[in-house]
């Protein structure tokens, strides 16, 4: 499995990371727009991640904007029908914010910080990634 992580803590980038080893390759980006380059990169080139874990709250492009911009880059550049799953991290545990993601967004799935191994294994079975 091929991952994207978009986060702009450097701690929780590396705690997801160790997370993931052994079940996914994982790449890093510190913000929305360095995830949204390196997502459509990705795409560009055939080789489209198959999950993001993109933190909702971050500067230069929060990640409600990058959940849009990868959602719209994947009906332009992508395989028809093929999307990558995106899981919202946020540590504001606002019914609002996750209805915004989950409606107005498409995103797959959300985790509230601090994100626990367990739960985002489960969550990783729950939508076929493992």
């Amino acid at each position: 499995m091929k991952c994207l992580i978009i986060e702009d803590n450097e701690f929780l980038r590396e705690a997801l990371m160790m997370f993931l080893r052994g079940v996914a390759e994982s790449e890093t980006a510190g913000d929305g727009r360095e995830g949204v380059d390196r997502f459509t990169a990705a795409l560009r080139q055939g080789h489209p991640f198959d999950l993001v874990l993109l933190d909702i709250v971050m500067p230069e492009m929060d990640g409600m904007q990058a959940l849009r911009l990868m959602r719209q880059a994947e009906k332009e550049e992508g395989s028809p029908g093929r999307k990558s799953v995106i899981i919202m991290t946020t540590s504001l545990n606002s019914p609002a914010n996750m209805e915004e993601a989950m409606w107005d967004g498409d995103c797959t799935d959300y985790l509230v910080k601090p994100v626990a191994r367990a739960d985002l294994m489960a969550m990783l079975h729950r939508h076929g990634l493992l």
